[in-house]
């Protein structure tokens, strides 16, 4: 009997861990794996200055034969300068054979060429790591980037370019400021179990004592300017190891594990301080790390040590801003480090740090496509606190708005919608049944919950069958507030109530906390429709948009991967995914934006409730001088009005071993290559990669 009730046991625990599994791997199921194929985990550093030429570090996967970078936007163009494939043990014992040969004069080698591969051969077998922490990064490629002048500063992508295709993209910043960048770090070992301490931070003479050669340092500051991987005003100090900056100006840096970086500057009395991080905005998630994604901590001390300052996030952003005004003047160090003191490679980071502009609220949050529009803006360092983006040729969308600080710089992006039904502004007070405020469907009614607690009231006439949807836009336009809405009737009955309403399109939004409501009216009456904050939290940025109107039955687009290569002539098959909207149920079918560019489409239809194609490009072209943007569109009616829509670009991405999410990029691109002669199957390098560099 006992053996029976052992088995049964254990009958029951699987049978639980099947479901437990079976419950965790539906997300899993529900989208595709990443798409085979080269695959970039970060890029570092992460952007440069304007006008200047540095070299950056991509780490990856299937980067075999890697022959060009693909930049987004104008004015910065990139090269590849070297690969280093992750080596397993057999490769390396080759390497050390080799080296041996060189140094002993047994090999034959080109006069004056020895040294050189001498020392890349000794950097190869001394940065070796037979476990790295993350395989899919351990793969290196060493790039120069060349950036204009007149470059417009801001995000763009960076992509590799290999002979079977295109990689990922990742985000690449131009900045206005002068920058500087540490060495990259050398790949980070794997973690074992109580030997913790083995895969900290190496401090060798690869970092301590080079910190302390003053000639070797100062040759290497002057390297750097010269490349523009540091600004005028960035210094190492020699005898703590800190390093010290000018401000204003932008830092790079990786974190490794167990590992603090800090920065010493001075300032003076009244200077309004930001130090503004992008971690988890260079990298969005982290397929093996909990928390998914780099979670950056920023301290501020004065020179004696003490604390004046901290942030581990910003509002519900984890990437930190500081926002300080210097007390007295003197010298000030920052750090930052990850929350629970991880890191390895693709732990990345970019800091603006000093008297820049940065905006912390704007009202309104968007405006009617057509009318003048006026934006308001709070914030610190702004010479601009006003702006009227020009509203006549937009098409309903988000668009982003920066605001000019001194000397011309840009502050961080805000964004702004653009919608076609008529827009209206909350009046207070508005607060309490009594007081709602009346207004006319249909209509998109901007307000801010402004204080804690504060929640806004909105009365309507409606009808018997009227159907209602009243949706709340704010966390998806970087406003704080998490919204909560509530339909009343005339007599205080709630009809209807919503939280969180999920928003698949929302590629960066983990707590998707913008409410939706869409209820059929029992009778004719009024109606109030109730707006607050869920944490009952308020203030100036606590702003939204509330739609209130019928259903507008409509779509959206997501094309995975956001790239594409095919042979010559061929074709090459992605996956859309259609968002619908207040209960839209109409067939979409695909097709080319623009068919004469050579590229064709077809897949579909979509049908009813339908939201996943499989989509076939083909392609009437031999090969492509490069990546070449294209779009796939989806077209379908509604009420006998022709709905088409873009798909938008985007990449399926895992966060912490289980959730995935469709991150937006910024362009769709496809490659066609020429197989390589002789092999109908095997491509060749795309015409404008590079020649393949030296192992």
């Amino acid at each position: 009997m006992k053996k029976l009730r052992v088995f049964a046991s254990l009958r029951e625990n699987r049978l639980f861990f099947n479901a437990v599994a079976a419950f965790c791997l539906t997300p899993l199921l529900a989208l595709p794996l990443r798409a085979q194929g080269p695959y970039i985990g970060f890029v570092y550093p992460a952007g440069g200055q304007q006008g200047t030429t540095f070299r950056c570090t991509l780490g990856g996967q299937a980067l075999g034969g890697v022959c060009g970078v693909s930049l987004s936007g104008g004015g910065a163009r990139g090269r590849v300068i070297e690969y280093n494939k992750q080596m397993n043990p057999q490769e390396m014992q080759l390497l050390k054979e080799q080296l041996r040969e060189l140094k002993t004069g047994s090999a034959p080698s080109r006069a004056g060429s020895v040294s050189n591969l001498t020392e890349r051969l000794e950097k190869m077998i001394g940065d070796y790591v037979q476990q790295p922490q993350s395989a899919a990064i351990a793969n290196l490629v060493i790039a120069e980037i060349i950036i204009a002048k007149d470059a417009p500063p801001g995000p763009r992508e960076i992509r590799l370019v290999t002979p079977s295709g295109l990689s990922n993209p990742l985000p690449f910043h131009v900045g206005q400021l002068p920058e500087f960048s540490g060495e990259p770090l050398q790949t980070s070992p794997k973690q074992i179990l109580g030997k913790e301490a083995q895969s900290l931070r190496r401090h060798g003479k690869s970092e301590k004592e080079r910190r302390r050669d003053k000639g070797a340092m100062m040759g290497m500051e002057m390297t750097q300017m010269a490349t523009g991987m540091a600004g005028p005003g960035a210094q190492t100090d020699l005898d703590d190891g800190e390093l010290t900056i000018r401000l204003p100006c932008t830092v790079n840096g990786q974190i490794a594990s167990g590992s603090v970086d800090r920065y010493r500057f001075a300032a003076r009395r009244g200077l309004r301080l930001v130090a503004a991080v992008q971690a988890r905005t260079l990298v969005p998630y982290m397929a093996d790390a909990v928390p998914g994604w780099f979670q950056p901590v920023l301290v501020l001390c004065d020179a004696q040590g003490k604390e004046v300052a901290y942030n581990d996030d910003y509002r519900f952003k984890p990437d930190p801003v500081l926002l300080f005004e210097i007390p007295r003047d003197g010298d000030y160090i920052l750090a930052v480090h990850d929350a629970i003191f991880r890191g390895r490679e693709d732990f990345v980071y970019r800091i603006t740090l000093g008297d820049v502009p940065f905006v912390t609220s704007a009202f309104p949050l968007g405006g009617q496509v057509g009318m003048d529009a006026v934006v308001d803006l709070k914030g610190i360092n702004l010479e601009e606190t006003r702006l009227t983006p020009e509203m006549k040729n937009r098409v309903p969308g988000v668009i982003a708005l920066t605001a000019r600080g001194k000397n011309g710089l840009l502050s961080n992006p805000v964004p702004f919608a653009v919608d076609a039904l008529p827009d209206g502004m909350e009046d207070e007070p508005n607060s309490t049944p009594r007081k709602a405020q009346h207004v006319s469907l249909p209509v998109i009614m901007n307000g801010t919950v402004g204080t804690p607690g504060d929640r806004d009231l909105f009365r309507f006439e409606g009808r018997a069958g009227q159907e209602l949807v009243a949706e709340v836009n704010a966390r998806r336009l970087d406003s704080p507030l998490d919204a909560l809405l509530k339909l009343t009737d005339a007599q205080g009955v709630t009809l209807a109530l919503n939280d969180d309403q999920e928003d698949l399109g929302s590629g960066l939004n983990t707590h998707h906390a913008d409410a939706y409501l869409r209820v059929k009216l029992p009778a004719d009456g009024s109606y109030t429709v109730h707006v607050g904050d869920a944490q009952h939290s308020g203030g100036e940025a606590y702003a939204y948009r509330l739609r209130l109107s019928a259903p507008q039955p409509d779509f959206a687009l997501r094309v995975v991967p956001s790239r594409v290569a095919m042979r010559g002539k061929g074709e090459a098959q992605v996956t859309v995914y259609a968002i619908r909207k207040d209960g839209f149920s109409g067939p979409i079918r695909f097709q080319a934006a623009d068919p004469s560019g050579g590229f064709t489409v077809r897949g579909g239809p979509l049908t009813g409730t339908q939201t996943v194609a499989r989509v076939t490009i083909k392609t009437t072209l031999p090969e492509t001088d490069g990546p070449v943007p294209l779009v796939i569109q989806g077209v379908s009616t509604n009420a006998g009005v022709a709905i088409v829509r873009d798909a938008v670009a985007a990449e399926d991405c895992m966060q912490a071993f289980l959730w995935r999410h469709l991150v937006p990029a910024q362009q769709f691109l496809a490659l066609v290559y020429a197989p390589a002669a002789g092999k109908a199957d095997s491509p060749r390098r795309p015409r404008n990669g590079k020649k393949k560099p030296a192992p």
